[in-house]
């Protein structure tokens, strides 16, 4: 199953971006024996309408151009499901094991959060937690997770519950 994450805004150079390369990296090589490869990334610039909701419906129409027909969608958005690593990992080898489709998207909304086409296209929404993250270390996290969901489903001794 092939991986991809569509986010709205740009890694700038420096440690956010060198940690999220360096956990995708990690989950690519270890992917490859597990059926979880190859992971690309997109960037999207931020909308420039001036209100909110116009920047979130603008972003939703762009990300969702970038998004494969066939893929399987999860959305991060905050009021979405919080998922232990362990029930994460079992998320992606389920969606992994379901011959439903050859992709999974996760997306990442700007600032203003996602709009609504994306989310109703999504079929789960994930919370990373109750609190506000930056967007580059919501993709770190992200990445991070994706990696230990990994090292769980290979029994690697990475992941210590």
């Amino acid at each position: 199953m092939r991986l991809l994450i569509a986010a709205v805004g740009k890694l700038k150079q420096g440690p956010e971006r060198e940690l999220c390369a360096h956990y995708l990296g990690r989950a690519e090589a270890l992917g490859r024996n597990l059926g979880l490869s190859p992971i690309s990334v997109v960037d999207l610039a931020e909308s420039r309408v001036q209100d909110a909701p116009g920047r979130r419906s603008a972003e939703a129409e762009a990300l969702l151009t970038k998004l494969p027909e066939d893929f399987a969608v999860i959305c991060l958005d905050p009021r979405g499901a919080l998922l232990s690593s362990e029930a994460f990992a079992d998320e992606l080898a389920a969606r992994r094991d379901d011959a439903g489709a050859p992709g999974l998207a996760f997306v990442l909304g700007g600032p203003d959060g996602l709009g609504q086409g994306v989310i109703d296209r999504a079929g789960l929404s994930l919370s990373l937690g109750p609190m506000t993250l930056p967007h580059g270390l919501a993709r770190v996290v992200l990445a991070e997770q994706i990696y230990r969901a990994m090292t769980i489903l290979a029994g690697h001794p990475y992941h210590r519950a």
